[in-house]
């Protein structure tokens, strides 16, 4: 009878060493996977920062813009002042509208409102 408790005894043990390999194991692998999240939560957390980076530069970009139009500055961008030689604003006649938004079509709605904006201070369009 003894026998049969040891042999018991040493199947307990076994069977409880499997079980704790496995449990090891298992924390083994949760651990890899919590690391990879790691890794790609830093990446994520730089192109956050990169972008905030980029952002930043782009307001500070469009504070620049909007000062310098609130100042009232009356010079036009070269391709403007270019259209204006084009369609003979020198001479008096004014900018067709037709033409100068034909002109502008590659700027955004924003640039295209600045310079209209620019020409009706200047004069040039009415």
């Amino acid at each position: 009878m003894e026998m049969e408790m040891e042999v018991r005894d040493e199947a307990s043990v076994l069977s409880l060493v499997d079980r704790l390999t496995a449990a090891a194991g298992l924390l083994e692998h949760t651990v890899e996977r919590l690391a990879g999240r790691e890794i790609d939560l830093e990446a994520s957390f730089g192109r956050a920062a990169s972008r905030e980076t980029e952002l930043e530069r782009l307001l500070a970009e469009a504070e620049a813009t909007i000062a310098s139009l609130k100042a009232g500055r009356k010079t036009l961008p070269a391709g403007v002042a270019t259209l204006i030689a084009k369609d003979g604003a020198n001479d008096g006649r004014g900018v067709e509208l037709a033409a100068l938004d034909a002109a502008l079509v590659s700027l955004s709605l924003e640039q295209r409102i600045a310079v209209k904006a620019q020409m009706m201070r200047s004069g040039l369009i009415g």
